[in-house]
């Protein structure tokens, strides 16, 4: 059984807010306002010293577990868009539409789930789906105008009750359309540096995995 992530630690680790854990980090709760040292380090007035190579891991750290993704996914993505050096006008837009458009960030952008976290849970329990049809693998690319929605048979439950009162006052991304009446929502542009909101230097990202 694999080990059950701390997101709480992993904000501390890399001495920011990831928003990680939906409503609790931006509340009183949030353990980085109380514990703002990293991990392992007793005392608060220590920091370890930074060098290039630990900013770009630094980086890549923080922008991985923003999106809450494996090594090995996120890997994939940025090596991929390097091999294609020359052919890609930005490779830091093109990264983020690659992240912004999987399937679970949706659902998360969205306001379907708390946290990108809930919402692989939810994806791999199948309660959404694509164009009419199930769809249950979180990386999945979506494109636009595909139509995303919850499952019939998965409106009685309570956790659907729950996001129906949130999304009362929730305001998606501009690339996305959300119908709060039909609770559907729908791509209809493609994602932003700015919209991503991406806490994290994409740059170092990119000369982190290019050595």
């Amino acid at each position: 059984m694999p080990k059950k992530k701390n997101f709480c630690t992993i904000c501390r680790r890399v001495s920011q807010k990831l928003f990680l854990k939906g409503e609790k980090c931006v509340s009183t709760k949030c353990s980085l306002i109380k514990k703002s040292y990293i991990p392992g380090i007793k005392s608060k007035k220590i920091r370890p010293g930074t060098s290039d190579y630990k900013k770009e891991l630094m980086e890549k750290q923080k922008m991985k577990e923003f999106y809450g993704i494996s090594e090995k996914q996120f890997k994939g993505y940025v090596k991929g868009i390097l091999k294609k050096k020359g052919k890609v006008e930005d490779a830091s837009l093109e990264l983020i539409k690659k992240l912004e458009k999987r399937l679970d960030n949706i659902i998360f952008r969205l306001g379907f789930a708390s946290s990108r976290a809930q919402s692989r849970q939810l994806v791999s329990h199948g309660y959404f789906l694509v164009n009419g049809r199930t769809l249950n693998i979180s990386s999945c690319q979506i494109e636009n105008h595909d139509i995303i929605s919850f499952k019939e048979q998965k409106k009685g439950k309570m956790i659907f009750k729950e996001i129906v009162s949130v999304l009362k006052k929730k305001e998606c991304p501009s690339w996305l359309k959300l119908d709060k009446e039909t609770i559907k929502g729908e791509i209809v542009a493609e994602p932003s540096l700015e919209s991503a909101g991406i806490p994290a230097e994409i740059s170092s990202v990119f000369e982190f995995y290019s050595k």
